[in-house]
């Protein structure tokens, strides 16, 4: 996202509306954006109203006021002068756009919001088949973002305990090889809201990933969160519970309601 400066008069409507918080008015009291770490998510520009207001009236205003000690306030959901403006991006930074912006499509695999129909709508996709249990590991949030060089990280790790990661998932095609998590080298310094990485693994592995994950916490330089999910069994139980439970962490139902579905068999990991 960029900030027209002939446009912008510096009433920083824009601010609270930045996912990640980088956004600020400069030494030139106008608007201006971080863009090594903006994510390109143009919430801001999708949130705010033009006013279509004449740059020079409204400045006019602001300054006369201030003779009063008075202040100019648009509406909070309107940039009085349309000042912002999305990017053109070329690669890789269009990546940005598409792992940050919920309208965008992933071409990859055209699917909007995070380029995925992830494994809690299995009853659907049918992803994950008798003895397979599934897993997303989701890194990132507003307010922190992610490096894909930490997903990178968190990929690799993952990889070395032998598990197979879902072919239909954006993170997954950006691999140049999936045995062992690589992804393309000019993609690592690109930053995103969040991706999900999505695997698969047996009943086994469970311990493995989990510890894997454990460490990974303090090497990777965002937050993540996890998911687990395998097809429920008759009673409406999964086969996973009682060994993630053993394992010391606790189990929450999906807070997610997808109209289709029959026995619950996603859940999260708290821990």
């Amino acid at each position: 996202m960029e900030v027209d400066k002939k446009k912008c008069v510096g009433c920083g409507n824009c601010i609270p509306w930045c996912t990640m918080g980088v956004i600020f008015i400069g030494d030139d009291s106008k608007a201006d954006v971080n863009q090594e770490e903006c994510v390109e998510c143009e919430n801001c520009y999708r949130s705010l109203r033009n006013g279509k207001r004449n740059p020079g009236i409204v400045r006019f205003i602001r300054k006369t006021l201030g003779l009063f000690n008075l202040q100019y306030n648009p509406p909070v959901d309107e940039c009085p002068t349309g000042a912002r403006t999305p990017s053109e991006l070329e690669w890789p930074r269009t990546l940005r756009k598409v792992f940050s912006d919920p309208t965008a499509i992933h071409p990859s695999t055209g699917i909007g919001g995070r380029g995925t129909e992830e494994i809690k709508t299995n009853d659907v996709t049918g992803r994950l088949k008798d003895g397979d249990i599934g897993f997303v590991v989701e890194l990132g949030r507003p307010g922190i973002g992610a490096w894909f060089k930490d997903i990178e990280r968190m990929a690799m790790s993952l990889a070395e305990i032998g598990i197979n990661f879902e072919p239909k998932n954006p993170v997954t095609v950006l691999m140049t090889d999936i045995n062992t998590g690589k992804l393309r080298d000019d993609i690592l310094n690109e930053k995103v809201l969040s991706a999900i990485i999505e695997f698969k693994t047996t009943l086994d592995k469970i311990d493995d990933v989990l510890q894997t994950l454990e460490e990974m916490k303090t090497e990777v330089n965002t937050v993540f969160c996890v998911g687990i999910s395998a097809k429920g069994a008759a009673d409406g139980s999964a086969p996973y519970e009682e060994i993630v439970e053993s394992l010391g962490y606790a189990l929450s139902l999906n807070g997610k309601t997808n109209l289709g579905l029959g026995r619950s068999g996603a859940k999260g990991l708290n821990g």
